[in-house]
């Protein structure tokens, strides 16, 4: 929540975190009036600083000298006085060059808009595969085994194949079992977990309420699937920064990175920025994460993201990261139905 500011004080918060940004020192309210050429004294600034300081935007190391942002300040620049930046036009022109000349591979795309991203930010960056948001029910086959045992097989939306063997109370035909598969594949074709547990009430018999519970936990245990590889780049950049030091270990440890990116409410379409941790990661206090989301929108998605100190250029930040998840987009919604690159996407998820 933010204090209301006037449009003077928006303007120097502005220019201050501007100034800390490019400098990395405390900004004052003479370098100000200079710089910025400023129609006020620097008395005037100096007041209106010292409010800020007061609300928390803005902090100030010694009593004379310039003050430079909080995390609380760096929130409000990001949200409300970012304003819109975009890459420029060669950059764009040589990112797009990049990805065009890669081959049709998943794990390229992935490597490559991590490369880009440490480079464009002189950060580090991470990309994690897509995975299906919400996995869908396909088909289903129930297949005799030996006495009581069947094998069952669940192929989801996406072309990933789960097999689990299930014990029923009595043995029964191969006849029966292909009846009651063909049932359940009608009733829940393309079915979520949600949507077949509103579906229970439609079951004829115990044999349809035993399959249709395993295939719950498969669906279950699918969609809270671990992350498997992250493709990381510019490890080197923060590692040498006694700040942003601890934010290597967030990158190497993936349920560390996996609470992150659960507890971060990342749009479907958009540009999330974490500064400071947020009060709940202790390894962050010193940096922000840059991160958007890439896929199909409500299919399978991944996240790219950039990560460095809290005193970094946000709106170049911001602009590579929203610009190579909008490429990663296109090329994954382009070819992602097809069957290569589907099969890419299962053993990336199984590996």
């Amino acid at each position: 929540m933010f204090h209301p500011l006037t449009e003077r004080q928006q303007k120097f918060l502005g220019l201050v975190v501007r100034g800390y940004i490019e400098s990395g020192q405390p900004v004052g309210s003479k370098r100000l009036v200079e710089q910025y050429d400023l129609e006020v004294s620097p008395a005037t600034v100096r007041h209106e600083l010292a409010v800020l300081s007061e609300m928390g935007y803005l902090a100030q190391m010694h009593t004379s000298g310039g003050r430079m942002p909080t995390e609380q300040g760096y929130r409000y620049f990001v949200q409300r006085l970012l304003g819109d930046f975009h890459l420029p036009a060669h950059e764009r022109k040589m990112i797009r060059h990049q990805f065009h000349q890669a081959r049709l591979d998943l794990n390229q795309w992935m490597r490559l808009a991590a490369a880009i991203l440490a480079q464009t930010s002189l950060g580090a960056s991470f990309v994690t595969p897509p995975r299906y948001r919400r996995n869908r029910y396909k088909h289903l086959q129930l297949i005799s085994t030996q006495g009581r045992l069947v094998l069952l097989v669940l192929v989801l939306h996406g072309g990933a194949v789960k097999q689990q063997l299930l014990t029923l109370a009595e043995p029964v035909q191969q006849g029966r079992l292909s009846a009651t598969a063909d049932r359940l594949n009608r009733l829940f074709l393309d079915a979520t977990y949600d949507d077949i547990l509103s579906r229970l009430n439609q079951l004829h018999d115990e044999l349809e309420r035993d399959v249709a519970k395993l295939v719950q936990d498969i669906l279950r245990r699918a969609d809270n699937q671990a992350l498997t590889d992250i493709y990381r780049d510019g490890l080197v950049n923060i590692v040498e920064d006694e700040g942003t030091r601890q934010a290597v270990r967030v990158l190497e440890e993936r349920t560390l990175l996996a609470n992150v990116l659960s507890e971060t409410q990342i749009e479907s379409e958009g540009v999330q920025v974490v500064i400071g941790g947020e009060g709940r990661w202790e390894e962050l206090k010193d940096c922000s994460i840059i991160l958007s989301r890439y896929g199909v929108p409500d299919e399978f998605s991944g996240t790219v993201a950039v990560i460095g100190p809290t005193r970094m250029p946000y709106g170049r930040n911001v602009a590579a990261v929203r610009y190579v998840a909008d490429l990663m987009s296109g090329l994954v919604y382009e070819y992602y139905a097809d069957e290569t690159v589907q099969t890419e996407i299962k053993e990336v998820e199984e590996s």
